[in-house]
């Protein structure tokens, strides 16, 4: 079970394909919100200094969107999900340590088992955002179809979820998600 000293009053688990925006997304919503209202949790985090620390690896670096994560990036995928069928709940727990804003953005739950964490640790809290990109926009962004990791459960595992609780659309109409995000922002503060 999570550690429910500092219980976030909302938890929104962000899901969407690689150069979807869902980074772009959450620090958005956390600079109109504020830092101390709301923090942004990325699950990828402990994995990537976890693999770090095993392998030798450079930590910052891995955090980045460089050529040098790409290079571990397969090999990462699988260290975690080893970890992760040892204990579906390993990362969650550790983004989780700590945190004390009432508002919580993870920015990239992947997994069923993400989100079935939080929502028994969190219940009633935890809402799901999925970001979505045409491929011609991820494409614009950097996006290339890379075997092993564009269709590995890392990036497909929730392509079937369907029930999520708010889709973004962000294929680039600025305006568009530009409304989105005011619509999620009124629904943040009506949670407050």
């Amino acid at each position: 079970m999570a550690p429910l000293g500092g219980a976030p009053r909302l938890v929104l688990l962000f899901s969407g394909k690689r150069k979807s925006g869902k980074d772009f997304v959450t620090e958005a919503l956390q600079s109109r919100l504020g830092a101390d209202i709301c923090a942004v949790l990325r699950l990828s985090s402990p994995l990537k200094e976890q693999y770090a620390q095993e392998h030798g690896l450079n930590f910052q670096r891995l955090l980045d969107a460089s050529t040098y994560k790409e290079a571990y990036r397969r090999d990462m995928i699988r260290w975690g999900e080893e970890k992760r069928q040892a204990d579906p709940g390993f990362f969650c727990r550790k983004i989780v340590e700590g945190v004390s804003q009432p508002v919580w953005l993870v920015s990239d739950a992947r997994r069923v088992s993400d989100i079935q964490w939080f929502q028994e640790a969190y219940g009633a809290a935890t809402q799901t955002v999925r970001v979505v990109a045409s491929e011609q926009s991820r494409q614009q962004r950097g996006w290339v179809f890379t075997p092993g990791v564009d269709d590995a459960e890392s990036e497909c595992g929730l392509d079937n979820f369907g029930g999520f609780d708010w889709v973004i659309e962000n294929h680039g109409d600025e305006q568009r998600l530009e409304e989105q995000l005011e619509n999620l922002i009124e629904f943040v503060h009506s949670r407050l």
